[in-house]
């Protein structure tokens, strides 16, 4: 019994080995196909509507440092955001997706955060991609560059910069508009599959 257990267990440990081989194989055969395609570039304008007060807030605190209430700053609050992405400033703009993800005030004596977020594309041209920004946003600044470091679909490979400002702001309701201009290159590859287009 212990012999057939262990020529299983090895007979099982090849097939798999074999399996992962072929589809890592497959793998970087598309990653090389799609290395191959040209470069393309565009320019997006997307709106942010964040919504941090109200009934249904989009950004949500999770966590904060022993001394986040005493900063200036926030220091240590973390917070997520699941906001709507519009083509124009108003909240009844065409929907174009989502920005999640999270956000960090980093910075003991400037507010600024530390912003890791997805832009999620549901509608439009871009429908079934996204862009992932990173980055450091100092809020006291008119408009703020953060990086564009990744993609998904049609935006496999990309890099770039996304230029924010805050378009509009509501203190009464906490109701926040944000503007961002971003400046994508990435890799057009002639074989995409699952990516609706």
């Amino acid at each position: 019994m212990g012999k057939f257990s262990i020529v299983t267990f090895m007979f099982f440990s090849l097939v798999i080995t074999t399996a992962y081989a072929n589809a890592n194989a497959q793998e970087q055969a598309r990653f090389q196909n799609l290395c191959r395609g040209t470069e393309k570039t565009t320019t997006l304008q997307i709106f942010i509507q964040d919504v941090l007060g109200g009934d249904n807030p989009t950004v949500w605190e999770v966590a904060r440092s022993s001394i986040t209430a005493d900063s200036p700053t926030s220091f240590g609050q973390v917070r997520v955001l699941d906001d709507l992405i519009t083509a124009g400033p108003n909240k009844t703009s065409e929907k174009i997706g989502r920005a999640q993800g999270l956000i960090t005030s980093a910075d003991l004596e400037n507010s600024a955060l530390a912003m890791n977020l997805n832009f999620i594309f549901t509608g439009g041209k871009y429908n079934g991609s996204t862009l992932c920004m990173l980055g450091r946003n100092p809020l006291g600044n008119a408009y703020r560059e953060l990086a564009i470091v990744g993609g998904t679909g049609l935006f496999r490979m990309a890099r770039g910069y996304a230029i924010t400002n805050t378009y509009s702001y509501d203190v009464e309701t906490s109701y926040g508009v944000l503007e961002y201009n971003i400046y994508v290159a990435y890799v057009k590859a002639s074989n995409r599959r699952s990516v609706n287009m």
